[in-house]
Formats: structure tokens, sequence, C-alpha cells
């Protein structure tokens, strides 16, 4: 797929509501840190709320700066509304305080469906707080770990689509990301998925350690963009990077992009040619998104927009999903080289292990099922079929599919010519 996007003239962007035969002025995010006078960001893009009006109920996570909590927002004469409060832990410093309050300065200058909504802050009294609407099936990456395998592939798309469109919206601000992983999206009660964390520093440029240090923690080597890494350029074409990652790890549900390879081992081989293979299952158009997303020339990545436009056109014609990609290699580098052992009549010495694939796959659950049947080398976990897999007590069926594809990818291997680290 060939997307034309060269130097484009920059867009004009709209407000939502202007008064008839008015030409609006062009809106564009504004950053916070770019604000002299410390906290009049958050004046212009926030509303106060009053922490009497906040009733905590319980703790549902911890993140860098402190604690988050489910609790319910009084509105005077409505009823109360469920919350997310996320609130700065004890011991703060005045700049700590002042990054944690600036991403509810960004999230306050957004209004989209697939946006986190700000509810507003808590910046009067002891404790800081932000307070967001309440998405009661947590991050996408959990709550599909949890639901493995139990969506159709339009379901997954679906909530793909609603991730594109928020990023969409916030390219067409001219924000960019710089963070987006499915652990940063969030899954309301109707399946609708919303992008949230806009906490990652965005002051980088000035940062010698930029590409892997920032106030938020290390870059999260395994959804940036190669020349993010390289030379911190970030941009929305970075984010449409991470956007692929984010496919595979739906399509994957929930598992871990890159397996157990290191941060090292990605940032190489990515720079060589590898790219991450189809999870099982996974129609070919999507693949071929995820692998147009990956292209090493930033400029020939498609836009927000094309990739909505994609999404939304499978969706309309779901005999397009139909077709599966083709599996011609090992899930990872390591399984790659295990497969050339065996090839080569090695046994898989050197190789990967038993429980190493199992773990790898996460189904390290099962190494006590494979040992006590007797499945001490890949190479013979590779003559196993289904009889086989239901014969050690493996009774999911989720389960079942994850283990006879992942031999059925590296059966395919075997038979293939291709190296560990060539494109797909």
């Amino acid at each position: 797929m060939h997307y034309q996007n060269g130097q484009a003239p920059p867009p004009v962007f709209l407000p939502l509501h202007h008064p008839p035969g008015k030409i609006p002025e062009p809106q564009f995010y504004a950053e916070p840190h770019t604000y002299e006078e410390p906290g009049r960001a958050g004046r212009r893009f926030t509303r106060e709320i009053e922490a009497s009006r906040i009733h905590i109920e319980k703790i549902i996570g911890s993140g860098e700066s402190g604690e988050v909590c489910y609790g319910r927002l009084q509105v005077p004469g409505q009823q109360d509304v469920p919350v997310a409060i996320k609130a700065l832990k004890a011991g703060y410093t005045e700049k700590q305080r002042r990054d944690f309050l600036s991403e509810a300065s960004i999230m306050g200058q957004f209004d989209h469906p697939n946006i986190i909504h700000l509810e507003g802050v808590v910046t009067r009294g002891r404790l800081a707080m932000i307070v967001t609407e309440y998405m009661e099936n947590g991050s996408l990456d959990a709550f599909l770990r949890t639901h493995d395998g139990q969506f159709t592939i339009t379901q997954l798309v679906g909530m793909l689509r609603g991730v594109g469109a928020g990023m969409r919206y916030l390219a067409d601000l001219g924000y960019v990301h710089r963070d987006l992983a499915a652990r940063n999206v969030l899954v309301d009660g109707n399946l609708v998925c919303k992008v949230s964390d806009f906490g990652l520093s965005r002051v980088l440029e000035d940062d010698a350690d930029a590409a892997y240090t920032t106030t938020g923690g290390k870059i999260p080597i395994r959804w940036t963009a190669p020349e993010a890494i390289a030379f911190r350029t970030f941009s929305s074409a970075s984010d449409v990077w991470s956007f692929g990652v984010v496919m595979w790890e739906v399509l994957a549900y929930g598992e871990r992009p890159y397996w157990n390879m290191t941060n090292r081992d990605v940032i190489s081989s990515v720079e060589e040619g590898y790219r991450l293979p189809a999870p099982m299952g996974c129609p070919r158009a999507l693949h071929q998104l995820m692998l147009d997303c990956w292209h090493k020339d930033r400029a020939q990545r498609p836009r927000f927009s094309q990739i909505v436009s994609v999404l939304d056109a499978l969706i309309h014609n779901p005999e397009s999903l139909r077709a599966t990609a083709t599996v011609s290699r090992c899930s990872a580098p390591a399984f790659a080289q295990s497969c050339f052992d065996l090839r080569g009549g090695g046994g898989g010495s050197g190789g990967l292990t038993v429980g190493d694939w199992l773990d790898s796959i996460r189904m390290g659950r099962y190494r006590d099922h494979f040992a006590a049947g007797g499945y001490s080398s890949l190479g013979m976990v590779l003559r196993m079929d289904a009889q086989d897999v239901r014969a050690l007590g493996i009774t999911l069926m989720g389960h079942q599919k994850k283990i006879l594809g992942s031999i059925q990818t590296m059966r395919a291997q075997l038979t293939g010519t291709q190296g560990p680290h060539r494109h797909l």
C-alpha cells in the first residue's frame, strides 16, 4: 500500500463550533510548558473542582506520580458521576506538582469521543488531583489479556478504529503523543477505546539523554519509531509507528511486543529490517497496514486520516478480513535461529528450550504438562497435533489455538529460507 504524504501544506483546523458566516481562526494545541507563569495554562484549560465534591471509594492502580482511585463526583442537581482520580503522592516538590498538573492542562484542550475526558482538577488544598471520566474496563492490554480469544476480528478492528480516530484528532491539532501503547488506551463498558496518558515530557529536544530517559521514565523502546530513538525526532509519523505496534498488541490479545527480546535486541533487529510477524489468525490486510506503519522512511508511513479510512473500509467489507496473513517465519529472531538449528540436524541444541518457547507465547503455565508428556525438545514439539495438545490436559480452546499456531509458525520456518532479520 502506498501513501502520498510528501510535504503537504499545514491544514487549517476549525473549532468545533463557530457563529454562522464567520471565518474561524485556526486552532492548534498549546504546549503548557511554553507558559512563563506557572499555573496559567492550568487556569486556561482546566476547571477547578472543590475537593468536598469528590468521594473516593477505592484504589484501582498506581502510576509514576501517585495512586489512581475510583470515586464519585457530586454534580448539583444531577446524579453523581463515576470518575477516576489521580492523586499526586505526598512529599512532592513544586516542580513535580507543576509537571503533574500540566498533564491536565494538556487533556483540558481535547474534546473527542476517543480521547479521555477531563472533568477537572483539585489544586486548592494539600492534595493535587486530576479527575477524569471513569473507564470500566481499564487499560486495553490488560482487558484483552483477560478476554483472550473472546472477540470477533470485526470487534477488534472497531477498537483499533477508535484509537485511530482519537490519534487523527490529536494529529490534526498538531499534538504528538510519544507514548502510544495499548497500556495507555482505556476501554469503557461499551468497548469504546480512548487514548489517555498525556504525562510523558514534551521537553525532550534539549535533553542529551532524551532518547532513553525523561521525567516520565524510560522511553518505551518497543513502541517507539527508530528515528525517535536514534535522533529524538518525534512526530505524528512516529506516533503512526506506535499505532502499528498497538494494532499488533490488539490482534495478539495483549501479548508483549517482541516477546522476551531485550530492548537492545529490539533496536538492532528493527534497524536490520525485522518486523513483528502477523499474530495467529490476523487478517492479511491488517498485517499489511501494520507493516505500512513500520516503514523505515517516516514520509512513507500513512497518516492517521488514511489509517482510519482503511479501517472503516475493512469494517464495512468484512470479506476483506477473511484472508489471514501467511505465516513465513518463527515468532521471533531467537525462534528463527532455533529453527535453523533443527533444520541442520542439531536437534535444537543451543536454541530455545521448550520452557523458553512456552514463556515467549505466555503459556509458561503449561511447562509441567509438556515435561510430564515427555516433550523435552522443540523437535518433539514440532511433531505435535491438536490431539497431542489436548492429551496434555490443556482444555482451554484459546490456549490450544495459541500453542498450535506457534507450532505451525515454527514448522513454516523450517521449510522457508528467510533469515531472522529479513523484512516481511
